[in-house]
This record gives C-alpha cells, structure tokens and sequence, in this order.
C-alpha cells in the first residue's frame, strides 16, 4: 500500500451538504483506487466509526479511529476494490453532522451504507453488501415466470416439483446448509437461502412451524410494534395488530415457510453434530419422526434462539415440592390456579407477563424479584424510542421498513447508549408518578448502569427488563406482591429465602432467562466446540453481565466464528428480518465458491 505525508482537507465547511457529501465521497475513492490507506485514513475524525456489514471485511466489523480504517483497509482493499461511491438522495445537515445516504460497488457486490460528515471528516460510516454480482435474487422484472408455455410431454406441475425436492432433499441431494431451530430466525434464513438458490434445511423439533410462539403462556404478546417485526419479502398486511398475540404470529410463521417455499422438517430433532476437517463438512444425524436421517451439509447453522435453552435452577427441596413447578418457557397458563398460591422467580418480561395473566385468572401472585429490573410503559418506548424509525407516522414520513434498519444498524455499539441516554431520560420525566409508585411499592427498578434504559440493556444482556403492558401497574397496586431476595430451598408447599421468608405455594414458575446460544452447540457436537467458538451475545461493555474486553459487535452473531462452517442467528424479528441477509449472503459466497478471506475474526474472551 502506498502512502501519502500531506492528508486531504476533510470538508469545506462553507459548502453545502450535497457538494461537502460528493467532495468527501471523491476524496475517498481517489484514496482507495491509489491504495492510499493513510490518506483514506485522514479524512475520517480522530473519533470516527466504521461499521462493516460484510461488503469490505466479509465479517461483521466495526473500526474505530484513523488507525482502524488504516489496518481494515490495508487487510481488505485489494480484495474488495470499491467504487462508484454515490449518493442516492440528497444529503441533510443537521446539529453541525451531515447525513448522506450512499452507494457502491465491490469487485464481487453490491453495496449501501450511510455517511455522518463532520468539519473534521467522517464521523460514522456504515457500508453493507446487498447482492453479489451475478447472483441476484430473482425479483422485480427478474423474477422467475412460474411456467413453461408450449406443449411438454410428460410435464411436472410446480406442485410435482415441490414434492419431487421435498422427497429427495436430505436423501438423496445433500443439503449446503442445515439450520438447527425452525422459529423466526431458521424460516427468515431459509427463506433468504431459497431467494439465492443455495440448497438449505431448517429442521425443527416441533409438530408445526410456529409452534416455538404457540406453545408458549397463553398470554404472551410482541411487546414490539408491528412496524419493526416484519419478514423479508413478505410484511404483515396494512390491518396487522400493533402487537400481535403468540397464536396469531404462530400462524403467519407457518404460513409464510409455506408461502416462500422454505424446506422445512417438522418433528425432528438433531441428535449430534460432527466437523470432519478433512472432508470440510458436517456430518448431522437427525431423529426425523422416529427415522434415523444422516446429513452432510457443509455449513451448519444454530439459530435455536436468544430464547431457546432455558436456565432452569436447580434449588434444594425442589423434588420434595408437592405443587406445580415449570420454567415460564413450559408454563402452562393460568385458568387452573385460581384460587391458588403462585409464586413466581423472577422480574422480567415473562414474569410479568405470567404474573398478570395469573392475577386475571383469580391467583393469590407473588413475583420474587432478585436483581433490579428496568420497567418502561410500552405507550411510552413506541413513542420516544421507535416513533421516529418504527411507527405509522415514520412511514408517512419516508421511512421505509429497510431505512429504518439502516439508519438503526448506522449509530456504531460504541456511542449508542449516547443517543439512548436522553431518550430514557423523556421517558422517566413522562412517567414520573408511575416510577414513584413502583418505588413505594419496594420494586427494585434501574435505567441500566449508565441509564440508557432497555435497548442497550438488550443488546448488552439480553436480560433485566419489562416493557409495561399493564402488570407494572398491578406491582405498584401491590396487587401482584413482591417478595426479595434469593431463593434457599422448597419444601412440600413453600418457597423459602435466603432470609427465611417463606412463601405458600401451590405453583412456582422459574421466570429465570435463557443461556448462551454455544449451549445448543455443548449439548450437540460437545463442550470443547462451544468453548473453541465462545459465548454469543452481549458487546463486552463491562456492564453488569456483559463483561469486556469490548468487542464493538454482538459475540458470534451472524458472522464467521472460530469454527469453519458453524455460524449461529438469531435475536428479535428485527434482527433475524435485518441480519438474515448478511448471513445469507456470506453463506451464499461459499456455496459459489467466491473468495471470502474474513478480516477481525472474533475472538474468544468468555466460554459461555
């Protein structure tokens, strides 16, 4: 790479945004064209931010700094070789940052990104591959005619292809891909792998696609607006619930595996998994109904989700308990226990939720709350959290499903909490008298360690919070009560404390969260896999169970890991509907046989 001693002058601040955008655009492409990456490197901020969805680094990657850029454009230009930076619309200048929407080209893609432009330089930049060139997803005036027109003896129906592949995939042709776990994530993936014409399966333990959502409490509802949980390809119609029950999501998951065409296996349970380094494969046997099925795919895929393997605690006295006691995952509703004494572990979204359907049903509920836990009313987070991006009026205003992904996936893990800190602040102001009333009430409530309230929480923990769609308001009634502490023991009908309180009990439900994703890799293909590729999730913030060194993205998720072939997906519809791409899009490279040398490969700092 050659250098340059005189860096460009980043903007010229007397410009309008259009022409200080295409300056700095120029600057840039005439930086990496020459293979300059010390004078590329100079027209970013000292304080600057590069969030790479795959386009440059093959890796989801974010640089900070000049040196950043500098090291991830020395290990990535020659193979990536940009061009063509543009604008697709016309920048806007707003608080001294400019903001551009851009796009580019790479020798093997199609990229989009988003451009924040200070005096100094860049200030962020988000660039993300869309397509491979030469691959393209057959859509708009490519997408697929649908029949042969013309006389053709012996011709198969699309319904005869259908149960021709259907038969022979996993028989007779293997699999490139096999994705572990048919909730959300497996059918948004295999839905993307169909669009590319990669050959994928998603195999699912349970009787229907679904069944993740309609197997859970009966009263479980997205505590997230419709507009943030669409599906690729196919959004909810117009007249979908803001908040859609679990049967009903259910449903549209089922009917959109049919809809799309995702080969999917029902009642099927992957028994073991096995990586053969010389072979470059997977060897998968999976229980399929009773029938042993051996599959060899060359990529293998946990997306068993954020919620798929449950802690269950493990207390004294729990076989000496003559009630009823399950996991909030396994709970079977409330109809049964009025009249009764429930308690339940725990002071989350699903101990709330479980807490309030029980108290409707008649229940004597107590929420045993043993860490602090950040409440927001949900009017409140659609309003001052996701009302700009994710909302009716945000449609109105242009912002598109897609754009408001962008824009989300554009603000770097670094300096997020920065922008969410003010917000939580609004919402703590708003609801002022229902926090005082929580408090009184003796509920332990936090806005985080650094009061950026519930996304970062999310995204740092996955864990700690309740979006209040009504049970915050009965633990500040006292009519769900509270109870402290750690649990010590049960006996034949009561939860007792570490402090000796004891607690009647005809039910215990433990609303106590779900481990790490590699757990699904420790029960299948063994211990020492899950600790060669590491905890999933959480950003090494150094906050409260989220422990450093910082990564600056979220552990193994969506990415390549330290194991060839084994990739894990999952989180939110959001994430699974938004990073589905990328993902799809890495494995797609491989299956074509596109060079895909990975820059920052993530390392392990935490086994689980």
């Amino acid at each position: 790479m050659t250098q340059t001693t005189e860096p460009m002058a980043p903007t010229d601040s007397t410009s309008g945004p259009q022409t200080r955008v295409d300056n700095w655009l120029t600057s840039f492409e005439s930086a990496l064209a020459a293979r300059d990456v010390q004078r590329a490197a100079a027209i970013f901020a000292v304080d600057s931010y590069w969030r790479d969805l795959v386009s440059f680094t093959w890796n989801i990657k974010t640089v900070e700094g000049r040196a950043g850029v500098a090291d991830m454009l020395d290990a990535c230009l020659d193979n990536s070789d940009p061009s063509g930076f543009r604008t697709t619309e016309e920048p806007t200048e707003a608080g001294g940052v400019i903001e551009a929407w851009i796009e580019f080209d790479t020798a093997t893609g199609r990229g989009k990104g988003h451009l924040r432009l200070k005096d100094e330089g860049a200030w962020t930049l988000l660039t993300s591959l869309r397509e491979l060139k030469g691959f393209e997803e057959p859509r708009g005036e490519a997408r697929p005619k649908g029949v042969h027109h013309g006389a053709i003896e012996r011709r198969k129906s699309w319904a005869d292809e259908r149960e021709l592949e259907a038969a022979q995939l996993g028989y007779e042709r293997q699999p490139y891909v096999v994705i572990i776990g048919g909730g959300q994530g497996g059918i948004a993936l295999g839905a993307r792998l169909r669009q590319l014409g990669v050959p994928a399966l998603v195999v699912e333990r349970n009787d229907r696609a679904g069944d993740s959502w309609r197997k859970r409490y009966k009263s479980l509802c997205l505590h997230d607006p419709v507009w943030y949980d669409h599906l690729p390809y196919l959004p909810f119609p117009g007249n979908w619930p803001v908040f859609a029950p679990k049967d009903k999501i259910a449903d549209w998951l089922e009917m959109y595996t049919r809809v799309m065409e995702v080969p999917y296996w029902t009642r099927s349970t992957v028994t073991s998994a096995t990586w053969d380094d010389e072979a470059d494969r997977w060897t998968v046997i999976v229980d399929r109904d009773g029938e042993s099925v051996c599959l060899t795919p060359r990529q293998l895929v946990f997306a068993t989700g954020m919620s798929g393997k449950a802690n269950m605690p493990s207390f004294p006295g729990m076989d000496l308990f003559e009630g009823d006691q399950n996991h909030s995952s396994q709970h079977p509703g409330p109809e049964v226990y009025a009249g009764k004494k429930a308690v339940v572990i725990g002071s989350n979204n699903s101990a709330h939720d479980i807490c309030a359907a029980l108290w409707e049903h008649g229940a004597d509920v107590t929420m045993v709350q043993r860490s602090s836990t950040h409440i927001v009313k949900s009017d409140t987070l659609m309003n001052i959290g996701l009302g700009d991006l994710y909302s009716e009026s945000a449609v109105k205003a242009g912002i598109t499903t897609e754009k408001a992904d962008m824009i989300f996936a554009s603000l770097p893990y670094r300096i997020m909490h920065q922008f969410q800190i003010p917000l939580y602040e609004q919402m703590k102001q708003r609801d002022a008298d229902f926090y005082d009333r929580l408090d009184k009430a003796g509920f332990w409530h936090d806005w985080g360690d650094d009061g950026s309230g519930l996304f970062m929480k999310y995204l740092r923990r996955g864990s700690g919070y309740y979006i209040d769609v009504g049970a915050g308001e009965l633990v500040a009634d006292g009519k769900i009560k509270l109870a402290h502490g750690q649990v010590d023991h049960l006996t034949k009908d009561t939860v007792v404390l570490e402090d000796g309180t004891e607690l009647e009990a005809d039910l215990v439900v433990y609303a106590t969260g779900y481990g790490s994703m590699n757990g699904w890799v420790a029960d299948l293909v063994g211990q020492e896999m899950a600790d060669r590729v590491g905890k999933c999730w959480g950003l090494g913030s150094d906050t409260t169970k989220d422990p450093g060194p910082w990564e600056g993205e979220q552990r193994n998720m969506w990415k390549p890991t330290q194991q060839q072939g084994l990739w894990f997906h999952g989180g939110n519809l959001h994430q699974s509907r938004h990073y589905s791409l990328y993902l799809a899009l890495q494995l797609k490279a491989r299956y074509e046989g596109i060079p895909t040398p990975v820059y920052g490969l993530q390392e392990v700092h935490h086994l689980s």
